[in-house]
């Protein structure tokens, strides 16, 4: 079994707490690895690592920082396999969504390296003769970087690459769940020589005891979190402390509305696709379907056929398993629960319904459950797990009205071939991101933030890189010899 240490100020280290947290294959039960449960003084430690190298890390041209930037995703790259397999192991993902994330981690630091020549300022004018008004955009400072379970080494990217092109430090925790990737990103850190010690501080235990003592921090700059919305309340609550600024990427309750004009195989693919990526685990998932009452029917055979045709099994040893398991055994209650109790509001369970009967691991099969009213549990609160409940609608208006009616505002579909009715449902959605005829996930490029209890800030392209600055407003007065 693998034992990890922390990293902070460049060298590999052990908590001083003497305890291990132990990492669980979830496909088959199997202890895989352990890590080390970490303290406050680790977190106080590498808060003082990222601080000290702060100055110098920001002083670092900018074309340095991008280059540097850069060559971690080509690192990323040469490593593929290895961050597949990890990846595969500690948190249950099919070939494909393992893959494509690792890719699209590569992909991400490759793109904010980018950005190191493209951070700019603004001169505007003045009210007073012989004076300009200089706009400085700098980096906020140390990072404190949370990454959730569901995507450790895409958010894990999100995260590093954009605090180190801004000149920012870091300090990261992994998921206690899924730390090993983040290891092996650790080892790609501390083989190159050109990083200086403390821009890159990594610090693993539990969430409850690291995250408060991160967002507490009164040297921490901003702490930058994906995880719950319980989580991120504790987060905004210990930053509070301190004034610190928070940027969070919470809980979604992504509406998908299928109208009397929706080309019906784009809608099945698209919700199916939205769905069951990373076995229903992301907060931008497609978690409740309002169909018009005239295509309910015809959507429902077709997605029963998809969901029926999804292969659930160990990703790791059938590359051809589309559904592998729930992260832990209480995701997998929890999900189980949830059907349940739906059932006995009057659900029907159209296919699936149960674990799937395999020998090992936490497996949900893929589920479809029709007559749900909009006021229940499983229409309100994030599933997390491979469940779509259906309700129908009359009129386009009722259909956008129980969209909004959530405290989440994080990501939304619509499918339609009607120009018109789809730019009523953009203009009117309360979201943070729309999808139109296509499946949720976004692109680097553009701004992935919510509304709401969804979060606040955002990530991704030019304005996600924005929020890891700060500006500095200079008004310079200066002589003029010749009036």
């Amino acid at each position: 079994m693998i034992e990890h240490k922390m990293y902070i100020n460049g060298e590999y280290i052990e908590s001083d707490s003497n305890e291990w947290i132990e990492i669980e294959n979830p496909a088959t039960g199997e202890i895989i690895s352990k890590t080390p449960k970490g303290t406050e003084e680790d977190v106080n430690r590498a808060v003082r690592a990222a601080r000290a190298a702060q100055k110098g890390w920001e002083l670092t041209p900018n074309i340095e920082r991008g280059q540097i930037v850069r060559r971690l995703g080509d690192e990323i790259e040469r490593n593929r396999d290895t961050f597949i397999d990890l990846l595969q192991e500690e948190q249950g993902k099919d070939y494909g969504l393992a893959s494509g994330e690792v890719d699209l981690a590569i992909d991400y630091f490759r793109y904010m390296s980018e950005w190191a020549r493209r951070i700019e300022g603004e001169i505007v004018p003045s009210d007073r003769e012989n004076e300009n008004i200089y706009i400085y955009k700098k980096p906020i400072g140390v990072i404190g970087g949370i990454v959730p379970w569901n995507f450790p080494v895409f958010i894990l990217a999100r995260k590093v690459a954009t605090a180190l092109v801004t000149g920012c430090t870091v300090v990261l925790k992994p998921s206690q769940q899924t730390p090993n990737t983040a290891a092996e990103f650790t080892k790609i850190i501390d083989n190159m020589e050109d990083i200086p010690k403390g821009v890159y501080n990594l610090i693993t235990g539990t969430g409850s005891e690291l995250g408060n003592a991160i967002a507490s921090h009164r040297d921490v700059d901003m702490v930058t979190m994906t995880g719950s919305v319980t989580a991120g309340t504790k987060v905004m609550e210990a930053a509070a402390q301190n004034i610190t600024k928070v940027n969070l990427e919470l809980g979604g309750k992504a509406p998908a509305i299928v109208t009397d004009q929706a080309d019906i195989d784009i809608a099945v693919e698209s919700i199916v696709t939205s769905r069951l990526a990373n076995n229903g685990q992301a907060c931008t998932n497609a978690e409740r379907v309002y169909v018009h009452e005239s295509r309910k029917d015809e959507l429902v055979q077709k997605l029963k056929k998809a969901f029926e045709s999804k292969k659930v099994g160990d990703p790791r040893k059938d590359k051809d398993a589309d559904v592998g398991p729930l992260v832990s055994k209480d995701r997998l209650e929890e999900v189980e629960g949830m059907v349940q109790t739906a059932v006995k509001n009057g659900a029907t369970v159209v296919t699936g319904g149960e674990r799937a009967d395999l020998d090992t691991g936490y497996f949900f099969k893929p589920t479809i459950l029709t007559d749900v009213t909009h006021e229940t549990e499983i229409m309100t609160e994030e599933i997390f797990g491979p469940v779509i409940p259906i309700a129908t609608y009359k009129t386009l208006d009722e259909a956008i009205e129980k969209g909004n009616d959530t405290e989440y505002g994080l990501s939304s579909s619509v499918y339609t071939d009607d120009m018109n009715q789809a730019m009523r449902v953009v203009n009117e959605l309360r979201f943070g991101e729309t999808f139109v005829n296509r499946e949720n996930f976004e692109a680097v490029q553009g701004y992935h933030a919510g509304m709401r209890k969804s979060g606040l800030g955002g990530t991704d392209g030019k304005h996600g890189m924005e929020d890891f600055l700060v500006t500095q407003v200079v008004y310079m007065q200066y002589k003029n010899d010749k009036q």
